[in-house]
């Protein structure tokens, strides 16, 4: 078991997902179950599938779940350009979170080869 209150990849997710909240209170109102709900739950799996992971019993187990976390953030970073697609965000609102989301992408996978066997 790994604790993942100190994993730098969790601490950065975490934060990302108040950004992403944070951007999304500005999203019409009728997407509130729509694309404001998908990306506010794909932001909150990253962490908290990191989290799960390194509960688990073995290296094999995380390695799994931080595939999951790296899917959801492919996914969240797909769904922001999406939300300036459609005219919710600008681009220039997306930018910093999509650099800060490729940074934890980089740092999940360099993680998750660290646990390879």
């Amino acid at each position: 078991m790994h604790n993942y209150l100190e994993l730098k990849i969790w601490q950065r997710s975490r934060a990302l997902v108040k950004t992403v909240f944070l951007l999304t209170e500005s999203f019409p109102g009728n997407q509130q179950y729509g694309l404001t709900s998908q990306i506010q739950r794909a932001a909150i799996s990253i962490p908290s599938n990191i989290a799960e992971g390194a509960g688990r019993n073995s290296s094999k187990e995380f390695v799994r779940f931080l595939d999951i976390a790296n899917g959801s953030a492919f996914e969240l970073e797909t769904q922001l350009f999406l939300s300036c697609d459609l005219g919710f965000a600008e681009i220039k609102q997306i930018e910093e979170i999509i650099s800060e989301l490729k940074e934890i992408q980089k740092m999940i996978f360099k993680f998750r080869s660290s646990l390879d066997t």
